[in-house]
C-alpha cells in the first residue's frame, strides 16, 4: 500500500492492517503462543523450542517488537523477551471491536 493511499483508510483500517501483517507469518504467531504459554519473560532458546533458524526467529522477534507487541531486555549475553501488555491490550481491543461488528444475523445472502 503506498503512502498517499493509506490516506483513504481512517486510521483504525490502517492500524489493523499493520497488525494483521505482523500478524500474518505463522512463525510470529508461534512466537506469541510461545510466549502467551511461559505466561512470563523468556530467555530459553527459541531455536529449540520452535525448530528454525536463528536468523529466522531473530527477524520474527525483530517485526513483533517493531510493531510494539513484546519487549526484550538484555540479561548478560541473553534477550528475555515477554509479551508487552498494553501493546496487547491495544491489539485486543482493535480485533475485538473489529470482528464484533459482526451481527451474526442469519439469512444474509
Amino acid at each position: 500500500m503506498g503512502v498517499t493511499k493509506t490516506q483513504l483508510f481512517t486510521q483504525e483500517q490502517n492500524d489493523l492492517a499493520v497488525l494483521a501483517k505482523v500478524l500474518g507469518h505463522p512463525a510470529r504467531i508461534a512466537i506469541l503462543d510461545h510466549l502467551l504459554q511461559a505466561n512470563q519473560c523468556i530467555n530459553s532458546d527459541l531455536v529449540e523450542e520452535l525448530g528454525l533458524a536463528q536468523a529466522t526467529i531473530s527477524q520474527h522477534l525483530r517485526e513483533l517488537k517493531l510493531a510494539g507487541i513484546i519487549q526484550g531486555t538484555i540479561e548478560g549475553t541473553k534477550i528475555s523477551y515477554c509479551i508487552e501488555p498494553t501493546k496487547w491490550a491495544q491489539v485486543e481491543k482493535l480485533f475485538g471491536d473489529f470482528f464484533n461488528r459482526y451481527p451474526d444475523q442469519p439469512g444474509c445472502c
